[in-house]
């Protein structure tokens, strides 16, 4: 069996520091591994940095999306209107209360949900509408709040891709009725597994918070701390979806060390903007003046006049040393989501064009010019063969 070689520029490594070790050794030092003091700090830290007014931190982003829909009681026989070029997670969390994921096309141009197609997708069902910030470009919030306000919608951004993404102006996890962020191993701020939900509503708060820790009223710090009280009620019947301090420890310094990071990603992606732009990959329009990218994925469709299929020329760079991958199979093309909801090709022509040709190419805080320079390189060279 033939090798595969080990590539020489990785897709997204994390970028851990010094602080971030030193805190996570100084959390295991305390004796307090579990929810407790740093995990409070990293949730107003965070409140603080999108303009939130609660953060609540969780074990993953797919925790926030289910809490969020259940805490605006999304349930059996409910609908749920999101994108079909996403995560599974973006939909999985509307069957896992009951409800259904009912799919609309993304926007030609910008490769989000478009909200045309999303307000033509609204039934009497519809509870909720989920727009995903895809690859870290902002949604066009405002036209999604008028959607949700005028036919009593809850809106739930999707916000894995967007920790530093700004729309018209405005912080995204400012912007909806309750934001979910993911901290995976692959993105700009990580925890290793880790998510967090920011919400303006009290209540949506509250209910986030005692629902990850089984639907108890009070959590490990507040009944093990000095002064604390053992004794607890059990409200509801909740779940296991806490952060812990040893995720928090990463999570405080990754939080403070993200301007920096979020520089470095800009420069590579500039030196891929300038050394494929004469190249035929597709890539989404620019964003409006207003709007921050978070820059969390560059991903560019291989068409047919590049003379490769996409499959193809991932294997082509996989064999040079880099790196790729792809975001995202559209999900009404998977079996699951085709055989139960009678989806098939056809429906969503954006999203598969979208599905069938996109690569994500290397990006990461860590990645250097010189690491960049060796993807465009590549990309030049095997494109130009086949273009001559």
């Amino acid at each position: 069996m033939a090798s595969t070689a080990t590539p020489t520029v990785r897709f997204a490594p994390p970028v851990i520091g010094r602080a971030e070790i030193d805190e996570v050794v100084a959390a295991l030092e305390s004796g307090w591994l579990s929810t407790g003091p740093r995990v409070r700090q990293f949730e107003a830290e965070f409140a603080a940095y999108t303009g939130a007014a609660h953060a609540v931190a969780l074990n993953s982003c797919t925790a926030a999306l289910h809490l969020a829909l259940l805490a605006f009681e999304v349930g059996q026989g409910d609908e749920v209107v999101t994108t079909p070029l996403t995560f599974c997670a973006t939909a999985n969390v509307a069957i896992h209360v009951g409800a259904t994921p009912r799919f609309a096309d993304i926007d030609a141009d910008t490769w989000n949900l478009s909200p045309a197609a999303a307000a033509a997708a609204v039934t009497a069902k519809t509870r909720a509408v989920v727009p995903v910030h895809f690859a870290g470009r902002a949604v066009d919030v405002a036209a999604f709040r008028a959607i949700a306000d005028r036919h009593g919608l809850a809106l739930i951004e999707d916000a894995a891709h967007a920790v530093e993404a700004v729309s018209a102006g405005r912080k995204i996890g400012s912007t909806a009725d309750a934001t979910c962020f993911s901290f995976y191993a692959t993105k700009n701020l990580t925890t290793g597994e880790g998510g967090m939900l920011t919400t303006d509503a009290p209540a949506v708060a509250s209910f986030v918070r005692t629902a990850s820790q089984h639907g108890i009223s009070r959590d490990g710090w507040a009944r093990y701390r000095e002064a604390g009280s053992p004794h607890y009620d059990v409200l509801f019947p909740g779940f296991k979806y806490n952060m812990m301090d040893l995720q928090a420890a990463l999570g405080l310094h990754q939080l403070r060390g993200l301007a920096g990071r979020t520089l470095r990603r800009e420069s590579v992606w500039r030196i891929y903007d300038e050394g494929l732009a004469d190249l035929p990959l597709v890539r989404p329009a620019a964003v409006p003046a207003g709007d921050v990218h978070a820059r969390h994925l560059y991903s560019v469709l291989v068409a047919p006049a590049t003379g490769w299929t996409r499959d193809a020329l991932i294997a082509h760079l996989a064999k040079a040393g880099i790196a790729t991958s792809v975001h995202f199979r559209a999900l009404h093309l998977h079996p699951y989501y085709q055989e139960r909801y009678r989806l098939q090709r056809g429906m969503f022509p954006n999203a598969e064009r979208v599905s069938d040709q996109v690569v994500s190419l290397p990006l990461g805080g860590g990645m250097s010019d010189d690491e960049a320079h060796v993807v465009v390189e590549a990309l030049r060279r095997a494109i130009t063969v086949r273009t001559r």
